[in-house]
């Protein structure tokens, strides 16, 4: 019986993992991306603000999309973790600037404190390779 590929994924365009776990890994065609959140290669929080940190962890999301040869697109579901629930709002326009179109299912939650005092974390779940939409919703 043959078994399922598994792939660990570590690009260098993203901060690496700060802790026992890798970036991403890909088993078969979908691609479970660690939480990100707003650090820049050397490891710091670009910001306290929780927007900047917002765009920051999505910019690094897309790099370890784009190294699997995926993009925004094929994120399926994501997880958004707050340090403060009120902020909710005003990271939908930051999230809406990324997925643009087909947005990912999606929980957001506050946690009572995330790595690096960070305010946000985001996970994901992409699929590898061509996705076909299916618009007819008896399908």
């Amino acid at each position: 019986m043959a078994g399922i590929v598994r792939k660990i994924v570590n690009t260098a365009k993203s901060p690496s993992a700060i802790g026992p776990y890798n970036q991403a890994v890909v088993v078969d065609r979908t691609m479970y991306i660690s939480g990100q959140i707003g650090m820049d290669l050397t490891g710091n929080l670009v910001s306290q603000d929780v927007l900047a940190q917002a765009e920051q962890a999505l910019k690094n999301m897309g790099e370890i999309l784009k190294s699997q040869g995926c993009d925004y697109s094929s994120v399926v579901k994501t997880t958004v973790l707050l340090a403060d629930i009120n902020d909710f709002a005003a990271v939908n326009e930051v999230y809406k600037k990324f997925f643009v179109t087909k947005y990912p299912a999606r929980a957001a939650y506050q946690a009572a404190a995330l790595p690096k005092n960070a305010r946000i974390e985001i996970e994901a779940i992409a699929v590898v390779g061509p996705i076909v939409d299916v618009d007819d919703p008896k399908l």
